[in-house]
């Protein structure tokens, strides 16, 4: 099983990156966040944690910036019903700690804006996996879920495409508190 890659970035798709070690290029899926991180160093070294899928028609392989991210990945997909594709889409959603924070608070909501995860499923997900994650704290806290989720809202209504919102969130300051300013400080950004 492959568990790492280290290589040079030749290609980054729509949602997959092509990584060349010792002259063999790997095809990995990765998430959004990832993904944007890689376009930038092109050409360059990278260094992806993979989680390596089997199946009877195919072989596939899943990049993760981090352990972090691959275990909660392994998780998601520990929920039956929750393939590795769906378990990518979730974590397009948001950042892990947002997400563990969610399914902690038995937050629905922000599971079921992936395309093909629907109320039963995120229930599920939530039943399956809030045992797990019992003792997380997030370090942002329920508040700053909250408001980024309000926040995320509020932009899409003003017309911005939620992963614009997303981008341009992440850019504003942890220190900014309040749904309104960290929509102030995002439409700055989107500004720019």
């Amino acid at each position: 099983m492959i568990a790492h890659l280290s290589g040079t970035v030749l290609f980054a798709g729509d949602r997959f990156v092509v990584i060349e070690t010792s002259g063999v290029g790997y095809k990995v899926r990765v998430a959004t966040d990832t993904l944007q991180a890689l376009r930038k160093i092109a050409d360059k070294k990278a260094s992806l944690w993979i989680y390596t899928s089997v199946r009877e028609d195919a072989l596939d392989l899943y990049g993760f910036q981090n352990q972090t991210e691959l275990e909660f990945f392994e998780m998601l997909i520990s929920v039956s019903g929750i393939g590795p594709k769906g378990a990518l889409g979730i974590l397009n959603v948001a950042p892990v700690d947002h997400l563990k924070e969610a399914i902690a608070m038995g937050d629905t909501a922000a599971l079921t804006k992936v395309s093909g995860i629907g109320s039963k499923s995120a229930q599920k997900i939530i039943l399956e996996l809030r045992d797990k994650l019992g003792g997380h704290e997030s370090e942002t806290g329920s508040t700053m879920l909250g408001d980024e989720r309000d926040a995320i809202e509020g932009l899409v209504a003003l017309g911005y495409a939620e992963r614009s919102a997303r981008e341009a969130l992440k850019k504003v300051s942890a220190d900014i508190k309040g749904t309104g300013a960290r929509i102030k400080n995002a439409l700055k950004q989107l500004g720019k």
